[in-house]
């Protein structure tokens, strides 16, 4: 069953991609449990990957979002956005990874705009630095 799911996945290992992109952030690290992944700057959580969390099925990224900004997502793009079990009350969104066409640049900007919101003010000022430069 989980070789069928991961077929639509369009990168061969999302979890390596998105690992590659979380830790390009100043002071990041990442924890993993099985086939998930938790990702902090200095001990906040900014970003969890999730593989059939819960038995739901899914791969994704979530992401924190400003207030309401994830119900919004969810509730205009179906397909891509939903609210993930446990923390989408708490402003978190999930970006489905396991549909046939991914944009890696929305979810470049989706993780680097948690971050933002997450991060120490300093490291938020200095990752967009290096995304300006």
């Amino acid at each position: 069953m989980r070789n069928k799911r991961r077929a639509g996945v369009n990168d061969a290992d999302p979890l390596r991609r998105l690992t590659e992109l979380c830790l390009s952030f100043p002071e990041t690290t990442v924890e993993r449990q099985g086939s998930h992944a938790t990702f902090r700057v200095r001990k906040k959580v900014f970003a969890y990957f999730l593989d059939d969390h819960h038995g739901d099925g899914i791969v994704a990224v979530c992401v924190k979002t400003r207030l309401g900004e994830n119900s919004d997502l969810a509730r205009e793009r179906p397909s891509e956005f939903y609210l993930p079990a446990y923390i989408g009350p708490r402003g978190w969104v999930g970006f489905r990874l396991d549909r046939p066409s991914i944009s890696w640049d929305e979810v470049a900007s989706l993780v680097a705009s948690s971050f933002a919101i997450v991060a120490p003010k300093t490291l938020a000022a200095a990752a967009r630095r290096n995304v300006e430069s």
